[in-house]
């Protein structure tokens, strides 16, 4: 069975100038915060000492050596996916693959043969035989990633696989068995999801083992200077010019945003500030722009429905920073249909 490597944190390379030695200094005390020392199984890197973050990551430690299933709750950007990996790399079955489903990614009609693989002929394209992620993790964690996007039809065959550990490649005829451990991760209001038929109650009851809420960043704002520090390190050596440090402006100015795009807004806004910096010291105006406010009413005065409609999306993206996944969030609609009006919008040269 093939096995997926762990994701190991990443660690701080170069020597910092004094400037930067305090701030650097900060992120090397974090670490893995779940770490056990006589486990050799590394677990992801999550930067912060926040109450708000160490009560969540205290869960994932209770919980990660059950065989519970897993849902994690939050906005898009706040980390779901490392705590996924975080409770796989502290659980039982650390030495298993770790397999991940971008279920937001995926076309609708890709879903099936994504979770189960597919015989060889059972549609057009399917030169052979493939197997389904079901499979390839067997042992081990699977990782449905935003769980709220796949389709209501689909998600009988999903419960089936979780409550009887077996199903059907698509196109074949042999029962198969696999053995996993589900985390689910979404940004969806699953609740309020059922409510509007566009989740299936049995299927939350099933994925809702025991529930993990990430904090957005704007209420763990303590963090952000040394989230700061962590990704200045990662990006410092892409500088046009040598870099020692984020100023204290700069920094100040990076707590004082709300981040709705979380912690991977912010990761972007640190490179974009290390490419750009003249050095030696990252400064408030090498930051982007401040989200621009939502324009009054009297501007789309004239235009129609549509093209309201693709001003709001286009600057909603650039708001995000092109964070296709927050930008759907905040809209209210799915990854897919926000790609699907993007590319018609390309189509007809207005993006």
């Amino acid at each position: 069975m093939r096995k997926s490597a762990p994701l190991a944190p990443p660690s701080p390379t170069g020597r910092p100038d004094d400037s930067a030695r305090a701030l650097l200094d900060a992120v090397r005390d974090l670490g893995p915060l779940l770490a056990d020392p006589s486990d050799s199984s590394p677990a992801p890197a999550i930067v912060g000492r926040s109450p708000p973050l160490l009560c969540v990551l205290e869960q994932a430690r209770r919980v990660a050596a059950s065989k519970a299933a897993v849902l994690i709750q939050g906005e898009s950007g706040t980390g779901k996916e490392l705590v996924a990996r975080l409770i796989h790399a502290r659980s039982p079955r650390r030495a298993g693959p770790f397999v991940r489903v971008n279920c937001a990614a995926l076309a609708e009609s890709l879903v099936e043969s994504e979770l189960f693989g597919h015989e060889r002929g059972a549609f057009t394209g399917a030169e052979g035989c493939r197997l389904g992620r079901f499979e390839l993790a067997h042992g081990g964690t699977l990782l449905l990633d935003e769980v709220g996007e796949i389709a209501v039809r689909l998600q009988a065959k999903l419960l089936r696989a979780l409550e009887e550990e077996e199903f059907e490649r698509v196109g074949g005829v042999c029962t198969l068995r696999s053995d996993v451990r589900v985390v689910a991760t979404t940004n969806r209001d699953l609740e309020r999801e059922i409510g509007r038929g566009g989740f299936r109650a049995d299927l939350y009851y099933r994925l809702n083992g025991v529930q993990l809420w990430l904090p957005p960043l704007r209420d763990r704002r303590e963090d952000i200077p040394a989230l700061a520090a962590h990704f200045f390190e990662r990006f410092r050596h892409e500088a046009a010019a040598p870099l020692a440090g984020v100023s204290e402006e700069a920094l100040a100015e990076l707590a004082a945003r709300d981040w709705p795009g979380n912690v991977r807004q912010l990761r972007n806004a640190v490179h974009r500030a290390c490419l750009l910096a003249a050095g030696p010291l990252v400064r408030p105006e090498d930051l982007p722009p401040r989200e621009a406010a939502t324009p009054p009413a009297e501007s789309y005065r004239g235009l129609t429905l549509e093209e309201v409609e693709r001003r709001l999306i286009l600057a909603t993206l650039r708001e995000l920073g092109g964070n296709k996944t927050a930008a759907a969030e905040r809209l209210g609609v799915t990854p897919r249909t926000l790609l699907n009006k993007l590319n018609r919008y390309r189509a007809e040269g207005a993006a």
